[in-house]
């Protein structure tokens, strides 16, 4: 039997009010995609309001646009999942091994205090499954809280785009939420390469 897993993506499509697009970012949609296809996974795309997923235009230009990122692009099944995702409000939980929070700095917006982001990932980890995330799609976990209501990344290892990474784009000055500080400030023990 196959795992069956859930990719939340950010339905945010605006980099605050800097007149700049955001979104889900292509290269940490597309890797983690065939990944899980290739080794016969079930794949479900979903978001925060559901319908088509915005995708940030830059991670679709050269030299991040990679031939993962055109292989989503060319896949007719990939690229219908992303334009009708699911809307997450609607998602039962316990019909998924795993979720997955795709990066992009949308995420930024709203991830961290979604209450269908916090449900969703309260009852994969208690019943088990994977919790994970990739850049600022971290901030997925971070509302969520552990039985004892202490947050769910209190003492774990983890890790998310640096703050240093985060003044490198100047997103520092734009995103409202850091994923560095957020998992500093629950407890996480943050680290990064």
């Amino acid at each position: 039997m196959s795992e069956t897993l859930l990719f939340v993506m950010t339905s945010h499509a605006d980099l605050g009010d800097s007149g700049i697009r955001t979104g889900t970012w292509m290269e940490e949609l597309a890797s983690a995609y065939y990944i899980a296809i290739d080794a016969g996974a079930d794949v479900r795309l979903a978001s925060i309001k559901g319908g088509a997923a915005p995708i940030d235009p830059a991670s679709l230009e050269q030299p991040w646009f990679t031939a993962v990122g055109k292989r989503f692009q060319q896949d007719l099944q990939a690229r219908d999942a992303l334009a009708a995702t699911i809307r997450l409000a609607e998602v039962d939980p316990a019909a998924f091994d795993a979720v997955y929070f795709v990066g992009g700095a949308g995420a930024a917006w709203d991830f961290p205090d979604d209450k269908d982001v916090k449900r969703v990932v309260e009852s994969i980890d208690r019943a088990g499954g994977v919790l994970s995330g990739v850049c600022h799609g971290v901030l997925g976990i971070t509302a969520a809280t552990s039985r004892d209501g202490t947050p769910l990344v209190a003492g774990k290892k983890v890790t998310a785009v640096s703050n240093a990474e985060e003044v490198i784009t100047t997103f520092d000055t734009v995103v409202p939420v850091l994923p560095e500080d957020r998992l500093v400030e629950l407890g996480g023990i943050y680290s990064k390469a």
